[in-house]
């Protein structure tokens, strides 16, 4: 079997292309908060800015010394909440150290509106209604919907498997397939005779951060598999995948890099331009 290739590129370039006309209109502006140096935050930063240059879309990335104190970063937050010329804007993870316990309060202190991550409680608690409430919803989560539908890969009826359970990926991710009729199986590392439940899946999902655990025998033959994770191993860039192996037994599988990546970027701009729609009609 000869899997077909979900890239990520070309469907955030599809969904980036129609965005664009909103975008002149709208002029909505993104910023990006960056604490330290983080070798993996500051690529990932640089490809979002790039990507809202290839839109038209303002952006702007401030870049914080990684000794910043909680109240200097929170003082920040408070200055871009009140900026009115500030569409959205998120604080880029992993912040370092001795920041890293203070991550929900400092989650909880950006403007819901203006939360473009869809990582507050505000705007996750609204994607647990319905698909009708996902106004910001996780850019991850929901870059893995919109590849899945610039696809026509069908949901609803189908058994999604998720290996990872984090606020960022997992559970977000299970309750947007469960909006879209999806039965759902979340995995964790207390789940028992894993590849058992992964066999199971018509869509498998890997986010996780263990390069390769996932193997062909444990796809279930003609699934679809989407690799979240992102590891560097030996310099180079591979997913939580076995990509050579798995791409035998799945119908699609994403590539890493390629797959994922792009579609989050993608989905952080998308959120950028509801935000934008949302604060001017003042809802």
């Amino acid at each position: 079997m000869s899997a077909l290739l979900l890239s990520g590129r070309e469907a955030a370039a599809a969904i980036l292309a129609d965005l664009k006309p909103k975008i002149a209109h709208l002029d909505p502006k993104l910023v990006v908060v960056q604490v330290g140096d983080d070798p993996g935050s500051s690529s990932y930063i640089l490809q979002k800015m790039k990507s809202c240059a290839e839109v038209g879309m303002r952006s702007e990335h401030r870049h914080l010394p990684k000794a910043v104190t909680l109240e200097e970063l929170l003082a920040e937050i408070d200055r871009l909440n009140a900026d009115a010329d500030v569409t959205g804007f998120i604080i880029q993870l992993p912040l370092p150290a001795h920041l890293q316990s203070h991550v929900p309060s400092i989650i909880r202190a950006i403007d819901p509106k203006k939360d473009v991550d869809g990582f507050g409680a505000y705007n996750l608690g609204k994607m647990f209604l319905s698909t009708e409430f996902e106004h910001l919803p996780p850019a991850t989560p929901a870059g893995i919907v919109m590849l899945l539908e610039h696809f026509e890969i069908p949901v609803a009826g189908k058994h999604a498997v998720i290996v990872g359970r984090s606020n960022i990926v997992g559970k977000p991710l299970s309750m947007m397939l469960l909006n879209r009729d999806a039965t759902v199986s979340v995995c964790h590392s207390k789940t028992k005779q894993l590849a058992s439940i992964t066999k199971q899946g018509d869509i498998l999902i890997a986010a996780v951060g263990k390069p390769g655990m996932i193997t062909a025998d444990m796809v279930k033959r003609g699934a679809v598999v989407i690799d979240v994770g992102t590891n560097r191993v030996g310099g180079k860039l591979v997913g939580d995948v076995d990509f050579d192996g798995v791409q035998d037994v799945a119908s699609a599988i994403t590539p890493v890099p390629g797959g994922v990546g792009p579609m989050t970027v993608c989905s952080l701009i998308k959120n950028c331009v509801q935000a934008k729609q949302r604060q001017l009609a003042k809802i």
